[in-house]
């Protein structure tokens, strides 16, 4: 899954957490990323906020992670 680029400020190579959020909390089929920072402010939540919920979702066998 990486190779993916934040729609927002450009980060290269986003990680299987940030692709998985922004699926998961956005929209499952989308085409657009972002990473941590800019799914943060896009939200209005902090990062240790996301991160946990990614960690949940791995640990209810979410595929998107």
């Amino acid at each position: 899954m990486g190779g993916k680029i934040c729609y927002v400020c450009g980060k290269e190579n986003l990680d299987i957490n940030e692709i998985g959020l922004t699926k998961k909390l956005l929209n499952r089929d989308a085409e657009i990323y972002y990473c941590l920072s800019c799914l943060c402010e896009h939200l209005e939540v902090d990062a240790d906020v996301l991160l946990g919920m990614a960690e949940e979702f791995k640990a209810q066998g979410c595929k998107l992670f």
